[in-house]
């Protein structure tokens, strides 16, 4: 597979997802541009299929399969399995897809409703990588790594496309971008990198799973050594082989926030934008309402990376928040 990332690519996959892809829309709140202290853009990306932007790069991926494949495999806590089941069904091709069994009780339920075969593993004791790889190899079906893969990226790369004439004219200097394995934040900054190159990118990322704030500092990757979290939806151990370089090429520097922050936003948006973020698909708005003195310019856009959030976590998202 030729692994270019480019303008191109990334043009050929947001014309594949016309149609079948959301345009999402930017929200703006006066509270919430009062406490930070600056106008607020919200990219709603938890408004799109399946409940986050995976399902960008998932249709991406299965839509440029060749004729003839037998059926795809995920590795996924919920979003890009999703995001994979969902774009799968449609194109009439069994789904596997290999999910930790602490992930959320939704995202399982909703990836098994899509008609994709759930296979869990301890995600303490159990290498995930070998277990999706035997089963790749057993049944003949096709893994789609949930970032690190150019046609994944190049499906969530639409996102700063659609971006980039949603605030045309909005003197936006800075996005933030909710930043697992990079996929998401390696993706827009291409695309901006193209069209509004004036922007910058920046990722966003919890506390101790910050490995590319520090890999940005440093300009090397040290992989994360917790395994789960709050933020179970950018929970990964380190960017990857392709996102990395774009990220150390286009990305300013990484924000960290706290768990704390991330609930206190995920009431926030549901207050003032009427919006659903689980923890994951909120720390990029953290950022902005509670480390304001690290941005700069008068408006900021932010990514809500997704909303698929278990009710129990949403309620003590309200009840501290």
């Amino acid at each position: 597979m030729h692994e270019a990332v480019d303008i191109a690519r990334i043009e050929a996959a947001t014309a594949r997802l016309a149609g079948k892809a959301r345009v999402t829309p930017v929200l703006s709140s006066p509270a919430l541009d009062a406490l930070a202290g600056r106008r607020v853009l919200v990219k709603a990306e938890c408004l799109q299929h399946t409940g986050s932007f995976k399902f960008r790069g998932g249709w991406a991926a299965v839509s440029a399969l060749p004729e003839g494949t037998r059926g795809v495999l995920a590795v996924s806590s919920g979003n890009h399995a999703q995001g994979v089941a969902l774009a799968a069904q449609r194109h009439t091709l069994p789904a596997v897809i290999v999910m930790p069994s602490d992930a959320p009780a939704i995202k399982i339920a909703n990836t098994r409703a899509l008609g994709a075969e759930i296979v869990l593993y301890d995600r303490a004791t159990a290498d995930r990588d070998a277990v999706a790889s035997a089963l790749a190899e057993a049944r003949g079906l096709t893994l789609i790594p949930p970032f690190d893969h150019p046609e994944v990226i190049a499906g969530q790369a639409s996102v700063g496309l659609e971006l980039a004439e949603q605030t045309q004219g909005a003197g936006v200097v800075q996005v933030l971008v909710c930043c697992g394995g990079g996929g998401l934040t390696s993706g827009i900054a291409l695309a901006l990198k193209a069209r509004a190159p004036q922007m910058q990118v920046r990722p966003v990322e919890p506390e101790g799973f910050d490995d590319v704030a520090r890999a940005l500092t440093t300009g090397h990757v040290t992989p994360n050594t917790l395994r789960s979290g709050l933020c179970d939806a950018i929970v990964t151990p380190a960017p990857g082989r392709l996102t990395w370089p774009i990220l150390r090429r286009l990305c300013g520097p990484g924000l960290v926030v706290s768990d704390a922050d991330a609930l206190r936003a995920m009431a926030l948006a549901f207050d003032h934008l009427k919006l659903v973020l689980e923890p994951g698909g909120a720390v990029a708005l953290a950022a902005a309402l509670f480390q304001p003195d690290q941005i700069t310019g008068d408006t900021v856009v932010v990514i809500a990376s997704g909303g698929n959030v278990d009710r129990a976590v949403f309620q003590r998202a309200l009840n501290e928040g």
